[in-house]
């Protein structure tokens, strides 16, 4: 794509910007900056991956992955406000589910240990992982307010903070998954992915480029449950005071 075809893209923010002004929505500013921001990291990104793939050293291909893990786990834990210690615990799980899944697919041979196949594979992964991150922190906050009388009822006849709050969090990480196994469900009938679709425009053949989108798909869905039940695991003490005591967030 040339840059002026690129350029007469922007036909669809200037639609959307205008819808906004229309219903009075109030998101034209928000909508600016943000088409202005992703066309800067994206650009931005481009150049780094191209001196990253020319120069072929670990070293930058680490330092790349590190810093894809922090802004996911700082980005996630946004939505844990009043819940100390709960970014580290974000960035505990995303680390440990790309070392599981890069593992598997670098020690099966399913994709080759370049950092072309390296860097994208993990940026699917990573933000699949951030996203379930935030949907599972957002859903905890409503399934403990909801559950705060049942909870603290466990708590009283004797039980420990794990199984006062197994129900809770046994509900959130099954709706953190959700988003994703319904994608897997309509994928190839309803949408077709980005992978997918880039490759067949660049000109692949549509069966290798579905052959890869199966690889993410999967993927995702293996990242999903590591991530959701991971956090789980290491962040549900947040809840409870130093005595196990319900806290308030």
């Amino acid at each position: 794509m040339n840059n002026v075809a690129l350029s007469f893209t922007l036909v669809f923010i200037g639609i959307t910007i205008l819808i906004s002004m229309w219903q009075k929505l109030g998101l034209g500013k928000e909508i600016a900056i943000g088409t202005v921001r992703s066309a800067v990291q994206l650009l931005l990104i481009g150049y780094v991956l191209q001196f990253v793939f020319n120069a072929q050293q670990t070293s930058f291909l680490v330092l790349i992955l590190c810093m894809m893990i922090v802004v996911a786990s700082w980005n996630a834990g946004s939505r844990g406000k009043g819940l100390s210690g709960i970014r580290w615990r974000i960035a505990l799980a995303i680390t440990t589910t790309e070392c599981m899944t890069m593992g598997l697919l670098l020690g099966l041979g399913i994709i080759e240990k370049t950092p072309q196949y390296i860097i994208p594979m993990s940026g699917i992964t990573i933000g699949s992982a951030m996203v379930v991150s935030g949907l599972f922190i957002n859903q905890m906050k409503r399934e403990v307010q909801a559950s705060k009388g049942e909870i603290e009822v466990l708590l009283s006849l004797g039980a420990t903070a794990r199984q006062a709050i197994h129900e809770p969090l046994k509900r959130s990480v099954k709706s953190s998954m959700i988003p994703t196994i319904d994608g897997m469900k309509t994928v190839g009938l309803v949408q077709l992915p980005g992978m997918m679709t880039g490759m067949i425009v660049a000109g692949a053949n549509p069966v290798e480029a579905v052959k890869y989108q199966i690889l993410i798909m999967f993927t995702l869905v293996s990242s999903a449950a590591l991530t959701s039940i991971i956090l789980s695991l290491v962040s549900y003490k947040l809840w409870f005071t130093k005595d196990d005591r319900l806290r308030s967030v």
